[in-house]
């Protein structure tokens, strides 16, 4: 139960990184093409609530991708990430996407967030995989 624990803080903290990488600097005067759509504390840095609750929202969806492992049983890394890759793909695009279709928004933001969410969710199947993976036994 430790090692789960210990995976989702570190997958957490890593997808954070990857948040940061992928929503922030890829592509980020992207965000500068349609700035009306972007609520004003957020768009001019002055209110950092959005970014708390997605951070704490990020750790939800490691420790979600790591409960799913254990459910199904997972006892490697190559499987931990296979049910990473379908839970994102039942998830994050869908939704980014079809946002994408309707709100003005630059195609490369729905792009760099569809690859960031994707990025967040095969590092908490590696970090589930390491958890309860044969090394984990040892």
């Amino acid at each position: 139960m430790l090692m789960i624990i210990l995976a989702i803080a570190v997958a957490g903290t890593l997808g954070s990184l990857t948040d940061w990488l992928f929503m922030g600097v890829l592509f980020h005067d992207a965000y500068n093409n349609h700035p009306e759509i972007w609520r004003p504390g957020v768009r001019l840095g002055a209110d950092r609530r959005a970014i708390i609750w997605s951070s704490i929202l990020g750790y939800l969806i490691t420790a979600a991708v790591a409960l799913l492992c254990v459910i199904a049983h997972v006892a490697s890394i190559g499987g931990a990430l296979a049910v990473a890759a379908v839970a994102w793909l039942a998830g994050p695009p869908v939704v980014i996407i079809v946002n994408g279709m309707f709100i003005k928004i630059d195609p490369k933001i729905t792009l760099s967030h569809c690859l960031g969410y994707g990025a967040r969710m095969l590092l908490a199947g590696l970090g589930a995989g390491i958890a309860l993976g044969p090394l984990a036994s040892r």
